[in-house]
């Protein structure tokens, strides 16, 4: 052997009797570690680098780290158990609503209640979910304005804007619905004069 080799030989043996007296492999010899959905782990870098007996936890974007990010070989077993990634869901936007918890940000399984403001009205679910997909369930509701009795005709314009998109045939519809309007105002009137006559006395 080289005198090189001879010299190195040592300082390599020192560090394996070291690794094996820090962690004997009947104690750390551990299975690949626990997989976790929507995350990974990556090994700890420290002076025991011939074994590799401790791993921390990493969620993708868009999740968070429930429970102990750091595990550790002990017994054969990866203690303690390993962690969770629960998704974070936006925050629902919903015009003309309150939220009966208003965050950025909401946990996996968080449920949400939506109250529409006076003079709305709820068009969907009243209580939504926060699922694993970052997605809510199950679905997003509206608040609707509600026309009241006497804007009847506010209300049937504004139906005729939502069947056409475009705005020339929404002035088209609206003319003939004025003219409609008219007829019928003038159809009333005869009615009423008719009766009017057929009341009179000779």
């Amino acid at each position: 052997m080289s005198p090189k080799l001879q010299g190195v030989f040592p300082t390599l043996r020192l560090l394996g009797v070291l690794s094996l007296l820090q962690c004997p492999s009947v104690l750390c010899d551990c299975d690949f570690p626990p997989e976790v959905a929507h995350g990974r782990h990556e090994e700890v870098i420290g002076f025991r680098v011939f074994i590799q007996n401790e791993v921390i936890y990493k969620c993708d974007e868009g999740y968070t780290l429930v429970g102990v990010a750091k595990l550790s070989c002990s017994s054969s077993h990866w203690t303690p158990a390993a962690p969770q990634c629960k998704a974070l869901c936006p925050k629902p936007e919903i015009a003309h609503a309150k939220l009966s918890v208003n965050k950025d940000q909401y946990l996996q399984a968080a449920n949400v209640t939506i109250q529409c403001d006076s003079g709305y009205e709820l068009d969907g679910p009243q209580s939504i979910t926060c699922l694993e997909d970052r997605t809510w369930y199950p679905g997003m509701p509206k608040c609707k304005w509600v026309v009241p009795e006497s804007c009847e005709y506010v209300g049937k314009g504004r139906k005729i804007m939502q069947c056409l998109p475009n705005p020339a045939d929404v002035k088209t519809a609206l003319e003939l619905y004025k003219y409609s309007l008219e007829i019928e105002l003038l159809e009333r009137q005869i009615e009423k004069a008719k009766k009017y006559t057929a009341e009179s006395p000779q």
